[in-house]
């Protein structure tokens, strides 16, 4: 689901990887579906590697979307440009045990807008986790993540 989605520093929004050079990658933006071009100087992520901080381990960022896609029973979460304190009061019922002296409110408010606006392009589709008990595979569709 998150795969060649990313997030460029400076730049508004999510892009889309369409394809990849020597030295950049053409990208479309979700927000306004222009393509253009990103060099291998900007500071980009993709969705799939950024994680949050929890007291006990850091969350990767499809799951906190899962999370919130459960809590809203699959509809939109927050509008990011609420206060602070509903933003964060928000956050704290989807990810409890959030660091809060590491996870900053314009993250809170990040994870919230991109998680929008993949909510908003149909982009966020979670399949069932596959658990292993017992040496067998078995499917768990009560808590799915995104793939």
């Amino acid at each position: 689901m998150l795969k060649g989605i990313l997030a460029i520093s400076g730049q508004p929004g999510l892009y889309k990887v369409i394809s990849e050079g020597k030295n950049n990658v053409v990208i479309e933006s979700l927000l306004t579906g222009k393509k253009s071009t990103a060099y291998a100087d900007a500071k980009m992520s993709t969705l799939e590697d950024i994680a949050i901080y929890t007291s006990s381990e850091d969350v990767p960022l499809k799951k906190i979307f899962k999370k919130i896609s459960d809590k809203e029973n699959g509809g939109q979460a927050i509008n990011a440009k609420a206060s602070p304190e509903e933003l964060k009061k928000y956050f704290e019922e989807v990810l409890p045990d959030y660091d809060k002296e590491r996870v900053y409110g314009s993250d809170v408010k990040k994870v919230l807008s991109w998680y929008n606006l993949l909510h908003e392009k149909g982009l966020l589709i979670f399949e069932p986790e596959t658990a292993v008990e017992g040496g067998s595979e078995t499917e768990t569709t009560n808590s799915e993540v995104a793939e």
